[in-house]
């Protein structure tokens, strides 16, 4: 193939440039689909993150093309201005320990929680 880049790949660098955290997921952020993207949407609901949820069970093709464009083999995955972060696993670590927040804090990701 001459092209350099597919469809899924240009909707998935469309979707980081456009959104500041993309959570690729499966299920919405109302209504998660698996225990996993629960548990990364509840750390982003708390923490007052406003964040893109994108449905990888909607495309298959969507969803095999985010784990090939990142190399890692599960959803959720989870972006801050274009930069992949991690999955369910690596969140949580991430949030316990306050790495997450100064991760968000450090590019610029305003909390929305209300005072």
């Amino acid at each position: 193939m001459s092209t350099i880049t597919d469809p899924v790949t240009e909707r998935i660098e469309s979707e980081l440039q456009e959104n500041d955290v993309v959570l690729f997921m499966k299920g919405t952020p109302v209504f998660p689909q698996c225990g996993f993207s629960a548990a990364v949407v509840q750390v982003l609901t708390h923490l007052g993150i406003k964040f893109k949820g994108i449905d990888v069970l909607q495309d298959p093709g969507l969803r095999q093309g985010v784990k090939s464009y990142t190399n890692w083999p599960t959803i959720p995955q989870l972006y801050v201005k274009g930069e992949f972060v991690g999955g369910c696993d690596i969140i949580r670590e991430m949030y316990e320990s306050g790495e997450l927040t100064e991760l968000l804090q450090s590019k610029g990701i305003e909390s929305q929680t209300a005072a």
